[in-house]
């Protein structure tokens, strides 16, 4: 990575000095193509100062902590390399960012889905702390989020949840989250303080579709219901809800979020497709699994991704081996170090 950008250093110079020759300057249709090529280039060569400049602070830092005998001064210096490490991190994944073959879903809209898997009651309550945790950091970060389809528990857990994440990069931002979610804590309603361990699964779909398939309206079967919330208590008294089966395939969407039968109809639509896009992009992933060297995004869900170790305010995500101690920022949303970490991970995994 580095070589590449030095040479794309070394390129961006050339043409800042080419763009201040007077017989360039007088040619306006020479100025105005490399003019275009330098603007291109300048995001990226921006955020490399940057990035160099952080490791030279970070050295700094480190000199200091070789010849310093001042405690205070030497406790300073370690929070400087904390933070510069940190600051490294998120530029680093900013470069690989720039540098690879851009995916044409990573600018769109994310569809969510959040189920208990082991553990019961205690599992349904972790599912509703990672909702909140998730809608925590998508209005962190200026995107719009709506839950089209929610099954609560008679004590405040999550059944299962489904949601939409909108924004410029949602789906850059939120693709890595795919996979089994492992907690480990003791629950409110142990008496004895005993850690259990439970699981819930993440699912991340595009919303936009990458695949070429029709939806034939015979391969749909459409049932109406009244929505209903905790406790079986009716939300209206319509048959408001909408669940619609394809029948080729048995992906199925549930939508009962609004009192209108016909917008709830037009989302599960809208979902519907991107499921489908989903499971039919996956399918195409499967013929090539053999030769690809990593399948980040797409592979198998079942397999655990991150633990939450409550007593040890850790959390680890074993696809890259990275952990943080920020137990109560984290499950508030605070998880961008983190997708920053698996961006740039992941990629050089997959390199």
């Amino acid at each position: 990575m580095i070589d590449k950008l030095n040479e794309m250093q070394k390129r961006y110079d050339e043409l800042l000095e080419k763009m201040q020759d007077e017989e360039i300057i007088s040619d306006y249709e020479q100025y105005k193509k490399l003019a275009k090529e330098q603007s291109k280039l300048q995001p990226i060569m921006n955020c490399y100062a940057t990035y160099k400049k952080t490791i030279s602070d970070i050295e700094s830092a480190k000199s200091i902590l070789e010849d310093e005998s001042d405690e205070s001064m030497i406790e300073l210096a370690k929070a400087e390399i904390e933070g510069a490490e940190k600051t490294l991190e998120a530029f680093q994944a900013q470069l690989v960012e720039f540098l690879e073959p851009k995916d044409e879903r990573d600018d769109g809209n994310v569809i969510m889905e959040i189920r208990p898997a082991a553990g019961g009651d205690e599992a349904a309550l972790f599912a509703g702390v990672l909702l909140r945790m998730y809608t925590m950091y998508a209005q962190a970060e200026g995107f719009s989020v709506e839950i089209y389809d929610l099954d609560e528990t008679e004590i405040g857990g999550v059944k299962s949840v489904s949601f939409t994440v909108e924004g410029d990069g949602a789906f850059a931002k939120l693709k890595y989250e795919s996979g089994v979610h492992r907690v480990q804590r003791v629950p409110e309603t142990e008496t004895q303080g005993r850690i259990h361990t439970s699981t819930c699964t993440v699912a991340v779909l595009p919303e936009a579709v990458t695949v070429d398939f029709k939806i034939e309206e015979k391969d749909l079967r459409v049932d109406v219901y009244r929505a209903s919330g905790a406790g079986g208590q009716h939300v209206n008294k319509t048959e408001s809800a909408v669940r619609i089966t394809h029948i080729p395939t048995g992906v199925v969407v549930a939508c009962q979020d609004g009192r209108s039968q016909i917008k709830n109809r037009e989302k599960a639509m809208s979902i519907l497709q991107a499921k489908l896009a989903d499971h039919f992009q996956e399918q195409e992933d499967l013929k090539y699994a053999s030769t690809r060297k990593n399948q980040v995004g797409t592979g198998d869900r079942s397999e655990r991704i991150r633990t939450y170790n409550y007593p040890q305010g850790r959390i680890t995500d074993h696809r890259i081996g990275k952990s943080v101690h920020n137990m109560t920022g984290f499950m508030n949303g605070d998880i961008g170090e983190m997708v920053d970490a698996l961006r740039l991970g992941l990629k050089q995994q997959g390199e």
